[in-house]
C-alpha cells in the first residue's frame, strides 16, 4: 500500500495546511479540524455550545444572509457543513465541490469561519429545533444507553456528556457564542486537509491569501484528565416502560488513539464483534436468533475511551444474551483466537483498509489522523503489514488487559418491570 502523500506547510497564522493531490475525480474535498474548539472543553454549565455555535456559522455572515448563503453554495452544486460531536475536543468544517469552481466556493467557507454574524433571530429558531430533538432523543433506547453508559465509565470526564439540555440552550446568549468563536476558532490549533483535483504549488498561494484575515491568538489545547477504567463491576437498568426489547451495552475505558495496543485492539474487535462474521454476532443473532445484530467497537481518541459490546435484543431473552455476551467476553480473555479465524480478521481489516483508500475524503481523514496525532509520515503504508503481524499472543494480552467482565459497566435499557430481576443475578 502506498498512499498519496501530502504537501506540507504552515501558513503565518500557524494554520497546518496538508494538501493531498488526486486527478481521478474533477472534485475536492476540504476538512478543517479546529482542536481545542470541541465541546470537550464546554463550560459545564453550557453543554452543547461548540455545535450550537459551529450550526450558526452557515446562518449568516456580514456579507450574506443565512438564505443567501445557503442558495450560493447550491448554486455552485457544493456542500459545506461544521460540527462539533460531543465527546470531540475538534470543531470540524467540511467542504466538497468541483476544482473547477475551487475558488468560488472555498471562500464560502471561509466567509462562514471567519465572518458568521450569529444573528439573534437564528439562534432563537436553532434553540427550537434542538429542544424538539431533546425530547425525540429521550425516546430512542440507543440515546438513553449511551448517555448512562458514557457518565459510568468516564464520571467526572467531559466526554461522559453526551447532549444539551433544555437549559443550557436556553442559557446561551448571542454573547456567550461569539464569545466562544472569538476564542476557540484559533488557526495555531488547526489542520485544513484539501484531497483532490488540485495543483499544491497554484493553490498555496490561494490559501495564504484568502486566509490571511484569520489571525493567530495564545490558546494553547490542554487536555482535561484522562478517565481511568472502572475498578467494581456495576450494572444500570433504565426504565423504558412497556419497551418491547432490550438495549445492552457493556464494557470499559481501554485506549487512545496513541497507544501501542491500538492495532491488536483492531484485530481483537474484528474478531470479537465489529461485523457480522464476528463472535458477537455468529452466536446470538446466528446461532441463538436473539437479535438482528450484536456489536463491539472502541473510542481511542487524544484520550482513552471505552471498549464496548452491545446491541438490541428481545426482552425476553435478555438473561440469555448476558450470559452469552459474559461467555464471549470470558473467551477472548482466555483462549487463544485459532489461525484461521485470526487470518481471516487480519484479512478483513485489510481489505476494508485497502477499500477505503479509493475514497478521496477517507484520504483526507487519514492524513489529518497522522498529523493529529504525530504518526509518522509512513503510517499508513505500513498499517496493513501491521495489522498482518498482530499474533494470537497479541490478542490474548490485550483481552486480558483491558477486558474483564469483572469491572466493567452494563446498561440496560428496557421494561423494568420485566428486566431489573434479570439484571440483578449478574451484579
Amino acid at each position: 500500500v502506498k498512499l498519496p502523500k501530502a504537501v506540507e506547510t504552515t501558513l503565518p497564522n500557524g494554520l497546518t495546511v496538508l494538501i493531498m493531490e488526486d486527478h481521478r475525480f474533477p472534485t475536492v474535498s476540504v476538512q478543517l479540524n479546529i482542536s481545542a474548539a470541541g465541546p470537550l472543553y464546554e463550560p459545564a454549565n453550557l453543554p452543547g455550545l461548540a455545535n450550537v455555535t459551529a450550526q450558526l456559522l452557515r446562518e449568516g455572515t456580514k456579507t450574506r444572509s443565512s438564505k443567501q448563503f445557503a442558495e450560493d453554495v447550491d448554486t455552485l452544486g457544493a456542500t459545506i457543513n461544521a460540527s462539533a460531536q460531543f465527546g470531540s475536543a475538534a470543531t470540524l468544517l467540511t467542504g466538497q465541490g468541483l476544482s473547477d469552481n475551487l475558488d468560488q466556493w472555498f471562500p464560502l467557507l471561509v466567509d462562514m469561519l471567519l465572518n458568521p454574524t450569529l444573528p439573534a433571530e437564528e439562534i432563537t429558531k436553532l434553540k427550537t429545533r434542538l429542544k424538539g430533538s431533546l425530547r425525540q432523543q429521550r425516546s430512542q433506547s440507543g440515546f438513553l444507553a449511551n448517555e448512562r453508559f458514557s457518565k459510568a465509565v468516564y464520571g467526572n470526564h467531559p466526554a461522559a456528556v453526551v447532549t444539551a439540555t433544555a437549559e443550557s440552550l436556553d442559557a446561551m446568549t448571542p454573547e456567550s457564542i461569539a464569545q466562544w468563536h472569538g476564542e476557540r476558532y484559533a488557526p495555531q490549533n488547526a489542520i485544513l486537509s484539501i484531497a483532490g483535483n488540485v495543483q499544491a504549488a497554484t493553490l498555496l498561494p490561494k490559501l495564504k491569501e484568502w486566509l490571511a484575515a484569520w489571525k493567530k491568538s495564545e490558546l494553547k489545547e490542554t487536555l482535561p484528565p484522562n478517565a481511568a477504567p472502572t475498578t467494581a463491576k456495576k450494572i444500570y437498568v433504565v426504565n423504558r416502560p412497556n419497551s418491547v426489547q432490550t438495549t445492552l451495552t457493556m464494557g470499559n475505558i481501554a485506549i487512545d488513539r496513541r497507544d501501542p495496543d491500538y492495532v491488536p485492539m483492531v484485530v481483537l474487535n474484528r474478531v470479537f464483534g465489529a461485523g457480522p462474521a464476528s463472535r458477537l454476532f455468529l452466536n446470538l443473532r446466528e446461532e441463538k436468533g436473539y437479535t438482528y445484530g450484536v456489536y463491539s467497537n472502541f473510542t481511542a481518541l487524544k484520550y482513552p475511551g471505552p471498549w464496548a459490546a452491545g446491541g438490541d435484543l428481545r426482552t425476553e431473552v435478555t438473561e440469555g444474551a448476558m450470559t452469552e455476551f459474559l461467555k464471549e467476553l470470558n473467551r477472548i480473555r482466555s483462549e487463544k483466537v485459532p489461525d484461521a479465524e485470526l487470518d481471516d480478521a487480519r484479512r478483513s481489516v485489510v481489505a476494508n483498509f485497502a477499500l477505503s483508500l479509493e475514497s478521496p475524503t477517507q484520504l483526507l481523514q487519514y492524513e489529518t489522523i497522522r498529523k493529529l496525532y504525530g504518526f509518522p509520515a509512513d503510517y499508513w503504508d505500513t498499517y496493513p503489514a501491521k495489522i498482518m503481524a498482530v499474533s494470537a499472543d497479541d490478542i490474548l494480552r490485550v483481552g486480558q488487559k483491558y477486558i474483564n467482565a469483572d469491572t466493567m459497566q452494563v446498561v440496560a435499557v428496557g421494561d423494568g418491570s420485566k428486566i431489573t430481576a434479570v439484571m440483578e443475578k449478574f451484579g
